[in-house]
């Protein structure tokens, strides 16, 4: 802390604050102009205790917001800034007048101070999980004869190379809106063809990471899923992944078994694996149905797109386009021309030009739309995927989209945002707690309801590695027991709709004890699907490279050796790992520290050339042996 911050809280000259100081015992250097915050603490302890009675009040009601700056607290507490710093420090938070805190670290200095405490009851004001079937579900109540049938949302996903984008670029080109030439310019992260007379909304790369961030935030945008399993390949992790999630999301499958004019196609074994993993095939007396396909060359994918028809005849698919517009985003890009772009999918009502709108932080005025064709249109409908224009900021994946009648309701609603996710950001100052390969929680709800809810979700992140007790779970607000109990047990303290009262939030301080609040489910769902996963033992992916025939051995030393050989097949690159092989089995292995070719130094030599090898090595490598070249990568895992 500066010596000059500490004189104006104690309001003490700085030349009289180092005498003082120094008879007192605490050690201030004669030229140093900061001292530690902890020396601060205990001169502010010690010379501070009158200023803080002269001014403090009691048995005042107060209410604060979930984030306020030192300066705003010290307005609202009627007191000079200089008691709630030093009230800060003594609690041992340094912060200076413009930085934000949040309301429990407030609603301590409050306490403290003389103040009763509130918290100040605000609104979720993030549109997030469930929202939009809230509206239509409302809507559809009032007005049923208003719902009319709307094109299926179709995300095609499965394992890498089982043919997704193959299937997805024959689809893109040859079944484009009837007799319309050309490729579709995929200006936006969505597409739609009319088979029929009908249309068919496909999300275009689903597979990518913004895909994944629409599911982890519950923006549950897709009808029905196709998943791709190659023919002479199998169930593979990624197929299990995507059939997982379809269980966990409730989403409707459609397999299609591609590449079935392979010579090693089994599509018997293919539909055994499925039924392995609980996907049941119409064949095999299940439900989920099944097209066969060549995406290569197109054959079964007419048939495919008659399912994919029918299964949205049998969903039912509708919205109300006259109703209350909404929408989630799919994808955002800043353009240098036309400023934040985003591609939505419309759910329901009508979105028009002109329209304004609110978008997670960001709001405006539409000033453009385009179509999956780039073609610019003026009103977009249920299930129809348009990229706009116009707004003040790039607006996150996932984020719902609503229009408003004003410009200032709009803006109001993103500012809300804005302020609520710095407060989330002010507040998580401590991540949860991990207990080796356990995750401790106590639960505390506003009611039994909400409780019921989030142990649902908790229970669809139970896997074999990870164990999640929860150890209490009740509604009300968060006690000092349960903050004694959570420390006793190495557990996190969860609040859902609930507060932490400031005595709990002071001991929480104290003993370290993470305790995290939340008021829309799919954030405090997020958060402990992060920390699950961050336990998760990451897999370790290997890539074979090559195999090298060793010709001769020049030197060798204890961990180290260089040799010479002939590359056999594929490549040996510089740094990679390699495998040694004598005969049938694996001797040893041992790491490239330099790879020469011709007597020159290179980064990788090819099959059917010679080379000069420089090994990390302890195992004795003679002429004849085989090098496997490798290398790996580190993948974390999802649930």
């Amino acid at each position: 802390m500066d010596i000059s911050t500490l004189s104006k809280q104690l309001n003490i000259p700085i030349s009289q604050l180092r005498v003082k100081a120094n008879t007192a015992g605490f050690f201030i250097s004669p030229r140093a102009n900061k001292i530690d915050n902890l020396l601060a603490k205990q001169i502010l302890n010690a010379f501070g205790s009158k200023v803080a009675q002269t001014e403090t009040r009691t048995d005042t009601a107060i209410s604060l917001p979930k984030v306020l700056s030192v300066k705003e607290l010290a307005a609202k507490l009627g007191l000079e800034v200089t008691v709630v710093i030093k009230k800060l420090i003594e609690n041992g938070v340094m912060a200076t007048i413009n930085e934000e805190i949040d309301y429990d670290t407030a609603a301590i200095v409050a306490t403290d101070l003389g103040f009763k405490v509130a918290e100040a009851v605000e609104a979720s004001v993030k549109l997030g999980l469930g929202y939009v079937e809230e509206i239509m579900e409302a809507e559809k109540s009032a007005h049923p004869e208003s719902f009319v049938l709307r094109p299926p949302v179709v995300a095609i996903m499965g394992h890498v190379d089982h043919g997704k984008t193959t299937l997805l670029d024959i689809i893109r080109n040859t079944k484009v809106v009837e007799k319309e030439a050309g490729r579709i310019t995929q200006h936006i992260g969505a597409y739609q063809i009319t088979r029929n007379n009908k249309q068919i909304t496909f999300l275009d790369t689903p597979g990518h990471e913004a895909f994944g961030a629409m599911r982890a935030r519950g923006a549950n945008v897709t009808d029905m899923i196709v998943l791709v399993v190659a023919a002479d390949d199998g169930v593979k992790p990624q197929t299990i992944e995507v059939i997982n999630r379809a269980k966990v999301t409730a989403t409707p499958l459609i397999v299609v078994i591609n590449k079935i004019d392979k010579p090693d196609a089994n599509i018997e074994r293919v539909k055994k694996e499925l039924a392995d993993f609980g996907v049941l095939i119409e064949e095999w007396g299940g439900a989920v149905p099944v097209a066969q396909v060549s995406a290569q060359t197109g054959a079964g994918v007419d048939e495919l797109l008659d399912l994919i028809l029918l299964q949205s005849d049998v969903l039912d698919l509708r919205a109300n386009p006259a109703g209350q517009t909404v929408g989630t985003v799919i994808e955002s890009h800043a353009s240098k021309t036309l400023g934040p772009v985003a591609t939505v999918l419309i759910q329901n009502g009508s979105l028009k030009l002109s329209d304004i709108v609110a978008v997670g932080g960001a709001f405006g005025k539409i000033r453009a739309m385009a179509d999956a064709k780039g073609v610019k249109v003026k009103n977009a409908l249920p299930s129809q995927p348009v990229a706009i224009t116009g707004l003040s900021a790039l607006p996150a994946t996932g984020d719902i989209m609503k229009t408003y009648p004003l410009l200032t309701e709009a803006s109001a609603q993103a500012l809300l945002v804005i302020k609520s996710e710095r407060a989330k950001k002010v507040a998580s100052k401590s991540s949860l707690q991990v207990s080796g390969k356990e995750l401790n929680l106590i639960i505390k709800a506003d009611v039994s309801g909400s409780l019921e809810a989030i142990a649902e979700a908790i229970a669809k992140l139970k896997n074999a590695e990870v164990k999640i007790n929860i150890l209490d779970q009740s509604a009300g607000e968060i006690s000092e027991n349960d903050v004694l109990r959570a420390q006793a047990a190495s557990a996190s303290i969860i609040g859902f709709h609930t507060r932490l009262s400031p005595q709990a939030a002071k001991l929480a301080s104290a003993r370290l004890v993470p305790v995290r609040l939340y008021s829309v489910i799919y954030e405090l769902v997020e958060e402990l699907t992060r920390s699950v996963v961050e336990m998760l033992t990451p897999e370790v992916l290997r890539t074979d490279l090559g195999r090298a025939k060793v010709l001769a051995v020049f030197r060798s030393e204890k961990d180290r050796m260089v040799i010479g050989g002939n590359v056999a097949e594929g490549k040996l690159k510089d740094s990679v790992k390699l495998e040694i092989k004598r005969g049938d089995k694996i001797i040893g292995n041992g790491e490239v520290l330099e790879l020469q070719q011709n007597k020159v130094k290179t980064k990788e030599v090819l099959n059917g050339s010679e080379f000069g090898l420089s090994v990390k090595t302890k195992t004795k490598i003679e002429a004849g042996d085989v090098l496997i070249a490798y290398e790996e990568s580190i993948r974390k895992r999802t649930i």
